[in-house]
């Protein structure tokens, strides 16, 4: 069912359609921010954020990374999905930045925007920071760590935030080490908050993970990030 207030907004990758979700105020002079959605494609999490965000005011836009005709029915079919992207990374990359340029397209300073994302859409926020996309800063929520060992760690432009909990089991000690090494030898302007008795979709309300108090805490630190990243 359609969110209250969010526009469906069609794009294209080649031949793929792609239908992403829009905020009511993209009219007004406003910062934008894109969010990337979770394993499941888009979901309830990645539209109140949405909707929560334009009460904030931001002009908003979630993206569509799958495409029409691909969203997974279950947890089998989400893991072999993001999991191709994940491992095609520029393909992953090459999505977030169609979607980045619709965002650009909905508001007055194209400069001024960010990107937030959850579970496999935190990943995705990473790697906005890894391919240098132009945006003000990028937010990575209980997302996937890892970076191939081929890959080299660059020169960092955008802010980041990384929201952690702390006993996410889908993150290694290694990766975790290693993204804070990553982030020390791009010189990146970096915080990494974790919250204690989190496990991995702790902000998620459907999720059994689900921890309230430390959800309503990583929110307030997401809030005060973009406050400060898009003035």
């Amino acid at each position: 069912m359609e969110a209250q207030n969010l526009i469906p907004y069609t794009y294209t990758d080649g031949s793929q359609t792609l239908q992403g979700y829009i905020t009511s105020n993209a009219d007004q002079n406003l910062p934008g921010v894109l969010i990337l959605p979770a394993w499941m494609g888009i979901d309830e999490e990645a539209r109140q954020t949405a909707l929560n965000l334009q009460e904030k005011g931001y002009i908003a836009f979630i993206a569509d990374i799958y495409g029409v005709g691909n969203v997974p029915n279950n947890y089998e079919e989400s893991a072999n999905i993001s999991s191709h992207y994940k491992t095609n990374y520029t393909l992953y990359q090459h999505r977030i930045d169609l979607a980045l340029q619709v965002l650009k397209k909905q508001v007055h300073r194209p400069e001024n925007v960010a990107v937030i994302g959850y579970c496999f859409g935190g990943t995705g926020a990473i790697e906005v920071m890894r391919a240098g996309l132009d945006v003000k800063g990028t937010v990575c929520i209980h997302g996937g760590l890892a970076k191939d060992s081929t890959r080299t760690n660059e020169k960092i432009n955008t802010k980041v935030l990384v929201i952690h909990p702390a006993d996410d089991d889908y993150v290694s000690q290694k990766d975790f080490d290693n993204l804070i090494q990553e982030l020390k030898d791009g010189n990146a302007d970096w915080q990494l908050n974790a919250y204690a008795h989190s496990k991995h979709t702790f902000t998620d309300p459907k999720s059994m993970d689900y921890n309230p108090l430390m959800a309503k805490r990583a929110w307030r630190d997401i809030v005060i990030f973009l406050d400060e990243v898009l003035q």
